[in-house]
């Protein structure tokens, strides 16, 4: 008695094998895009079409199913790079419950995680040269900011009775101090809550003011 799988000869009949669905046009598009950026981070625009293939596992002409070129493949991981939809949402998931140094430790792990992969795109295409750059101004960019900032100021708004300002510009201060947070020399960046402690205190130390007037 042969198994369902198997013909009178006893050999697998490949016609009763089942294949996996295969993917949307969308959905592979996707998968090539996040498999490209590390790989775009670490090479920039030397990095080629088939070694993206092989990181993803798909034949090189798959790439260009879904990709007219290798420059339309790299303009989507910027465009993804700079898109602030996982941004966002980590904001949203954020409790509001919380204190406010908390929330906003926690905005601000999830905003440096933001700006350090589009900085590392971005940075990694722009010293080739070329257009790339460019993508980073204009309407995306703008886009971007706008949404993050709303994100942040409805985790201000429950305390907005104690804020010396709306939430909307507070929110725009707090992610400025994010995007422009000075380098000095070989120091690290400040960790999330000390990025929260200086931006809600200021640069004093505790007690400073008090010892100063003495």
């Amino acid at each position: 008695m042969t198994t369902p799988k198997e013909n009178q000869t006893g050999r697998t009949d490949r016609s009763t094998r089942r294949r996996a669905p295969s993917m949307s046009p969308e959905r592979r598009r996707e998968m090539i895009i996040q498999t490209a950026i590390p790989l775009i981070a670490e090479y920039g625009a030397a990095v080629t079409t088939a070694k993206i293939a092989r990181a993803a596992g798909i034949g090189e002409g798959t790439i260009f199913r879904v990709f007219a070129d290798k420059d339309e493949l790299l303009q989507a991981c910027v465009a993804e790079a700079l898109s602030p939809e996982h941004a966002v949402r980590e904001l949203d998931a954020i409790d509001v419950s919380q204190p406010l140094p908390d929330r906003l430790a926690e905005a601000a792990e999830a905003l440096q995680a933001h700006l350090s992969r589009m900085g590392a795109i971005v940075g990694s295409l722009g010293h080739r040269g070329g257009k790339h750059p460019g993508t980073v101004r204009g309407a995306g960019r703008d886009e971007s900011t706008t949404r993050i900032r709303a994100a942040l100021a409805e985790l201000l708004e429950p305390d907005r009775a104690a804020l010396r300002r709306p939430p909307e510009q507070i929110a725009a201060l707090f992610f400025g101090l994010l995007f422009t947070q000075p380098r000095t020399g070989d120091e690290p960046d400040l960790a999330p809550r000390e990025l929260v402690e200086v931006f809600l205190h200021g640069a004093l130390a505790a007690g400073a003011l008090a010892t100063g007037a003495e």
